[in-house]
């Protein structure tokens, strides 16, 4: 791609605010950090992971699948919590000059690989089910009732925690959900257990795993889909680039926009670049801060890099 070297067709900025370094001295990418959500969401963590191994142990003492099942969705809620607590970790952690962006695609890969490992639970918990609506297997009502209560009793704990942090932190209104669907599995683990007490009929429990696991599928296929899309550098969620493009376009002073490239470094993170030619007249310095501006204010794009191409340059390349 042929640029001009004359200086006013070479303005590059970034998030409108001139020329930026990526090196230690450069722009952080990272999200805010707030000392007491860490502290919520480590303890909660601590709750929740705890619980997850004592709702296994029971889940196979009383021959509860529901229970196991459930176990596997409090896994997934404590990986969750966890990776949130990486997410911090990062934040802290300074780029350098072979990682211009910081480790935030750390979190990326730990989700890729939570959620392909919740799927395979998931499939083996499926599996179980379909064997026990075949032979029916004996449930001990009794503890499955009392390691149920534990976990709502945890699970309850962990919500009032979370609930007490900054709503406007993501990672800490993402945990929040996660204690909420595993207060709502824990509900349900109580009724079946009182069902199966008053009944007698087991099939409760089988039927309850299946509605666990597909809470947990619907979790774990999203970590793995956004994921993938992060890791293909996919354009984030609610952007259309034609529908960009043709927005930049009726700025005044821009002739014409092209080579537009949005993605997410992290799921809070949106990057893009974008050439323009400014307009017969129009002043190519004032072109990369107006359109910055208006990605992050109408499209909300943090960090963009645009280019002043001279007359000609983009509809050669495009």
């Amino acid at each position: 791609m042929a640029h001009s070297d004359s200086d006013d067709y070479s303005q590059h900025d970034h998030a409108g605010h001139g020329d930026h370094d990526h090196g230690r001295e450069g722009h952080d990418h990272a999200p805010s950090v707030t000392e007491g959500n860490i502290r919520r969401i480590r303890f909660v963590f601590a709750l929740t992971a705890g619980y997850a191994v004592i709702q296994a142990i029971g889940g196979w003492w009383s021959g509860s699948l529901a229970l196991i099942a459930d176990s596997g969705h409090m896994v997934s809620d404590a990986a969750a919590l966890l990776l949130a607590l990486i997410a911090y970790r990062v934040a802290a952690r300074a780029a350098d000059s072979t990682r211009t962006y910081g480790f935030h695609r750390v979190r990326v890969l730990a989700a890729l690989a939570n959620g392909a490992a919740l799927l395979v639970l998931v499939s083996w918990i499926l599996w179980e089910a379909i064997e026990r609506f075949r032979e029916p297997t004996e449930v001990l009502a009794g503890p499955m009732l009392t390691v149920a209560v534990v976990g709502l009793l945890v699970n309850i704990a962990g919500f009032l925690i979370l609930r007490m942090g900054s709503q406007n932190d993501a990672n800490l209104r993402g945990a929040f959900l996660h204690v909420l669907g595993d207060l709502l599995g824990s509900v349900g683990a109580i009724a079946a257990a009182i069902g199966i007490m008053l009944t007698g009929w087991s099939m409760l429990d089988p039927i309850l795993s299946v509605l666990v696991a597909l809470l947990v599928v619907r979790s774990a296929w999203g970590l793995v889909y956004e994921s993938i899309q992060v890791l293909l550098q996919a354009t984030p969620r609610g952007i259309e680039a034609g529908e960009v493009v043709d927005d930049l376009r009726s700025l005044p002073g821009i002739a014409e926009v092209g080579h537009f490239h949005a993605w997410t470094l992290t799921d809070e993170t949106r990057i893009a670049t974008v050439h323009v030619v400014p307009s017969p007249g129009a002043d190519p310095l004032s072109l990369p801060a107006l359109v910055a501006e208006r990605l992050k204010i109408r499209h909300a794009i943090e960090h963009a890099t645009v280019q002043v191409d001279p007359p000609g340059d983009i509809e050669v390349c495009a």
